[in-house]
């Protein structure tokens, strides 16, 4: 097993949806620190599509060197919130850091969005991400290296985002609020809370599985969110809250400009990245025309 001492290290670090993807790859880069992390996720059991459970996330997050809790925790349900809480404190005493990741997508017009999947958007990402943040405040408050990263796009009341993902784009966008109400409310605590959104399509098995391998091309690896989350977590809360970041511009604050190792297809320049217009970063590219 490594053993790492870096910035993180002891620090305990609670991720939504840290089975796979975008969380997995955060819980393995701040296990390298040495951190505790929290896989609060609801796949216990194999995926017949996806791979990945909380428990073979966890045994990765070991061998990177940090210490692992899996816990089932679908973030719609707030008895399992709870007991995810629960088990955390008494398994490692506090918590130091909240990343909520946890989120469901569906890039669906008015007419085509049935009524049972926008609710399950607003369960998962604005009332989840609510929820497990409310639940961890009072061990936040306790922290002296207290953060809480939202995965939230920069919210921009522009039709032109919105159209043709309305339900989507609500359900993230209260996610943002929470970013921008939260840090407000959290200043007095010296906690701080900051949201982070991809330029690209970040390239995940879920996004094969659900929208074809069209946007492998132009997409980045997860490792890139991660890095950049990092780039938050690893500094003091004063640093900055109440900020909605883009993964390659907090990068760049931190010297790293050559991207090219997190490309899927390395042949793809940055230019290219840049330019190609995709559901995904139509916010960010709103943001530019501001």
């Amino acid at each position: 097993m490594v053993v790492n001492t870096g910035i993180l290290a002891g620090k305990t670090v609670f991720i939504t949806g840290a089975s796979r993807g975008i969380g997995k790859a955060i819980a393995l880069k701040v296990a390298a620190d040495g951190a505790n992390v929290v896989i609060a996720a609801k796949t216990d059991k194999p995926h017949p599509k996806l791979p990945g459970t909380i428990y073979t996330a966890a045994e990765e997050v070991i061998a990177a060197g940090g210490k692992a809790l899996p816990c089932i925790c679908d973030v719609r349900f707030e008895d399992q919130v709870k007991a995810a809480v629960k088990k955390t404190i008494d398994t490692f005493g506090g918590i130091d850091i909240v990343i909520n990741n946890a989120s469901a997508i569906s890039l669906t017009t008015v007419e085509n969005t049935d009524m049972k999947r926008f609710d399950l958007m607003h369960q998962i990402n604005t009332r989840g991400t609510f929820l497990v943040t409310k639940e961890c405040l009072p061990y936040l408050k306790k922290s002296n290296h207290a953060h809480v990263v939202i995965l939230t796009p920069p919210v921009i009341a522009k039709g032109a985002v919105l159209s043709g993902k309305i339900a989507y784009t609500i359900a993230k966008y209260g996610m943002g609020l929470c970013t921008l109400g939260m840090s407000e409310e959290f200043k007095q605590y010296g906690i701080a809370v900051n949201g982070l959104w991809p330029r690209t399509i970040i390239w995940t098995k879920a996004v094969e599985v659900t929208r074809g391998s069209k946007f492998f091309d132009y997409s980045r690896t997860p490792e890139i969110m991660a890095d950049a989350t990092y780039a938050i977590i690893s500094k003091p809360p004063s640093a900055r809250t109440g900020q909605i970041f883009i993964d390659d511009e907090i990068l760049k604050t931190e010297g790293i400009t050559d991207l090219s190792k997190y490309r899927c297809n390395p042949k793809v320049d940055e230019k290219q990245l840049s330019i190609l217009t995709t559901e995904e970063n139509g916010f960010v590219n709103m943001v530019a025309k501001l």
